[in-house]
């Protein structure tokens, strides 16, 4: 089985979900025979959030970088981000590193395409939402990507960051949300939601969903699993 290695803390919630679920499935997936090595390499999510709000993309790409670098010099062989905003440099840190990461956008490009589904909703940040470094692949791969209001941008952000990121559950955020996905379905005619932050699926899930849902967790847990066992 090949090594494991993420780029964590981003945020922290999200990394204890990747190693928890990378340790069950893999352990499910061999019957009790294994379990995976896993190397987290850790930032300080302030920081790099920082450089993300002013836009400081060569401190973020600089960070990372040597996050990844670490990884590959102890030995891992599968690699990734585990916070789906820090994509927005994530060609960058190909370049930089010269690693082949594995990508939460392209993952889910294949597999929204193998659902069938042809109008997505997207759910996440702000920058997740508003920018294309998400979208790109999706749109590439033949997929009408549509997001919130701005009013709705705004307020998904703020639930993000000052809950959902320090492990909050709120009921009324929830219903925020639910009400969100349905004026979406309603107006644009999405036929699922991609949990675009890896934090969502700790509010949102297939039961309580107005709309199938795309945990991107989910998508990109599976394809790191698969090509950890790969012979």
């Amino acid at each position: 089985m090949k090594k494991i290695g993420l780029v964590g803390g981003t945020g922290p919630e999200s990394t204890l979900m990747y190693y928890r679920e990378l340790n069950r499935r893999i352990d499910m997936r061999t019957s009790g025979k294994d379990m995976p090595e896993i190397c987290i390499e850790s930032v300080n999510f302030r920081e790099v959030w920082r450089y993300v709000e002013n836009s400081d993309m060569n401190s973020l790409i600089s960070c990372l970088s040597s996050k990844i670098k670490n990884l590959k010099n102890a030995g891992c062989e599968v690699i990734s981000l585990t916070a789906a905003t820090m994509h927005i440099v994530f060609d960058e840190l190909q370049s930089e590193t010269s690693v082949e990461l594995i990508s939460i956008p392209k993952a889910l490009a294949s597999e929204i395409n193998r659902r069938g589904y042809k109008k997505v909703g997207l759910l996440g940040t702000a920058f997740t939402m508003n920018m294309d470094f998400i979208k790109k692949d999706l749109v590439e791969a033949g997929i009408e990507v549509y997001i919130p209001d701005l009013s709705e941008r705004e307020l998904i952000a703020k639930r993000i960051y000052e809950e959902l990121e320090n492990g909050i559950v709120n009921d009324s955020t929830l219903k925020e949300f639910q009400s969100i996905i349905s004026r979406m379905r309603d107006d644009y005619g999405i036929e699922a939601v991609i949990l675009g932050c890896t934090e969502l699926p700790l509010l949102l899930n297939s039961k309580n969903s107005p709309l199938p849902v795309l945990d991107s967790v989910e998508i990109h847990l599976d394809k790191l699993i698969n090509l950890a066992l790969e012979e």
